[in-house]
């Protein structure tokens, strides 16, 4: 059931992925130079592209509560980092970068951030613990996500360039960790035929954690790359997911300190790959699309020369 569960969570790391990165062309494209206004929001939700990222995003939602059904949170949230890659040679492709506006440092954050969350899953695998979601672990992590994502939301609006983008993100990954809580608590309920229980807080969580972020992350959109954005997300929603696992569930109970450390190393990778990738990624470095037109045109005309 784990491996099953670990397959769903890669292929709904394809979708989170796809979403994104039409999602983020549809935004870009709607706002121009200009900022996120409610009447750009307005025009997002009749924007076909912007439709299919979320039509891509849901059915990628969908594989992940699928997973979080099967194994505990701790297995399963850290998967999706795999979006990040395939995120950046979606944007590879799509602007017309050429491999040398790729810095050593930027390929290093990739890889850091990828490898950091893969070893972390790989330590939690034969470790981790499958545990109830009670309605006081709801509580509780309601109570501590809202005051988190209200602090973040609020730097990122005092804030700008890229680090802006960085708290919209880190923002919504936040809201998203929370969402993958409470979808393993009423997987739970389901599986055990106990629906509900007359407790409404998971689906009301769900839906409210669900705009909340999506609004957060049509900014982040806004404010920066969309690997930078795909970066945040796949690598502070596990950590987030997994805390909450860890510190209310207790999922780890039985993990040995030499694991625990272990994972705590690859968890601050992962982390630090997210930054350098801000610091190194080829927009942060200044490079425009019209330089990049101009070696497309240049490899072009050199090809026509030669024939």
């Amino acid at each position: 059931m784990t491996a099953l569960a670990v397959v769903l969570a890669a292929l709904g790391a394809f979708g989170y992925a796809f979403g994104a990165r039409l999602q983020h062309a549809a935004v870009r494209n709607t706002i121009g130079n200009s900022g996120l206004r409610l009447r750009h929001q307005l025009h997002l939700v009749r924007d076909r592209s912007w439709l299919l990222g979320l039509i891509a995003l849901g059915c990628g939602a969908v594989l992940h509560a699928v997973a979080l059904g099967m194994a505990p949170l701790s297995v399963v949230q850290p998967v999706g980092v795999l979006a990040l890659p395939v995120t950046v040679l979606l944007t590879m492709r799509e602007r017309g970068y050429h491999p040398r506006d790729f810095s050593p440092n930027m390929l290093l954050a990739v890889a850091a951030a990828t490898g950091g969350v893969g070893a972390f899953v790989f330590l939690a695998v034969g470790s981790a613990r499958t545990t109830a979601v009670s309605t006081e672990h709801q509580i509780t992590a309601t109570q501590l996500i809202a005051t988190v994502v209200a602090g973040l939301a609020v730097l990122a609006a005092l804030t700008g360039s890229k680090v802006r983008c960085v708290l919209f993100a880190a923002a919504t990954a936040v809201a998203y960790g929370y969402v993958s809580l409470l979808m393993r608590g009423i997987a739970q309920q389901v599986t055990e035929l106990r629906l509900l229980d007359d407790n409404l807080l998971p689906v009301l969580g769900i839906v409210v954690a669900a705009l909340v972020g999506g609004w957060l992350l049509q900014h982040a959109y806004a404010s920066g790359p969309p690997d930078l954005v795909v970066a945040c997300l796949t690598v502070i929603d596990p950590l987030v997911a997994v805390g909450l696992g860890i510190g209310l569930l207790g999922e780890a109970d039985l993990v040995g300190t030499w694991t625990a450390v272990g994972q705590i190393i690859f968890a601050v990778v992962a982390c630090a790959g997210v930054f350098v990738l801000a610091r190194y990624h080829p927009d942060s470095q200044g490079i425009p699309d019209s330089r990049r037109r101009r070696r497309g045109s240049a490899r072009r005309t050199e090809f026509d020369r030669s024939s």
